[in-house]
């Protein structure tokens, strides 16, 4: 069923107004009309299955069948602390992260980074990545649209994993071997079942992946020093937009219930 996001979507409400660039999606791409049903979601995990009962070119109106929880969401908020990379590399990483549950995503300017942005193309582009990813949380059936954050310094962005990470990981290619990344993984399990149980609030987790010449040696230290957790991603070097991908797969598969 096709989704819509709509902010401030209340269960007090009998209908959902729909506006925007959705209209025309709705009307002239989807075909859709009076009767059909969709599903809008408040961006915060709940899904309103709703009848579409009037359409006009600037809005369209639907009535509350049903409210639900969404389950696409992980048992814990995964933050990706992206190394800029050059080109269009980005977007995909953006896309295939939010299809495999990242909660947001942060792209970094580190010592590596080739790519040198201004304020003014630095905007341009954070639009254009908000749209991609609300696109891919549609196609996955997210119950929120992760946010691409403004870009970060690598300090900042190591102070702000400091502060809001429980667990920061970073694959690097010094770490030791692949036994130790499964232990790693096998404690991140196990704290989170923990939490699940006790009903505790999301655990954080933050995971650094470096730009095309990967991290500089002080920045590895530096995120050590916070206590970041280095791990292997086996015998192979990995692109930095395969990197990123492989550490959201493997903790969406050990996470998801």
């Amino acid at each position: 069923m096709h989704r819509f996001y709509v902010d401030g979507c209340s269960e007090a409400d009998k209908c959902i107004r729909i506006t925007g660039e959705d209209v025309n999606h709705i009307l002239n791409v989807l075909r859709l009309g009076v009767n059909d049903e969709i599903t809008v979601s408040d961006g915060s995990s709940r899904d309103f299955l709703c009848r579409i009962t009037e359409c006009d070119s600037q809005y369209i109106l639907a009535n509350i069948i049903d409210i639900y929880d969404n389950n696409s969401e992980l048992p814990v908020d995964i933050y990706l602390f992206q190394g800029v990379p050059k080109g269009d590399k980005i977007e995909t990483i953006i896309q295939k992260c939010v299809e495999l549950g990242v909660h947001s995503i942060i792209p970094v300017m580190m010592e590596r980074t080739i790519v040198k942005l201004d304020d003014k193309k630095q905007s341009k582009k954070l639009s254009r990545y908000q749209l991609i990813s609300e696109s891919a949380a549609k196609q996955s059936r997210r119950g929120i649209i992760p946010e691409v954050c403004e870009y970060m310094s690598m300090k900042e962005a190591i102070l702000y994993a400091k502060e809001h990470m429980d667990i920061i990981l970073f694959p690097y290619e010094f770490a030791e071997g692949m036994d130790e990344s499964r232990k790693i993984i096998e404690n991140i399990v196990s704290e989170v079942d923990k939490q699940r149980d006790d009903r505790e609030d999301k655990k954080t987790i933050g995971i650094f992946i470096g730009p095309e010449g990967g991290f500089a040696d002080m920045e590895a230290k530096e995120l050590q020093e916070i206590g970041a957790k280095t791990m292997s991603l086996g015998h192979r070097i990995l692109r930095t937009e395969t990197a990123g991908m492989t550490v959201m797969s493997i903790l969406s598969f050990m996470l998801d219930k």
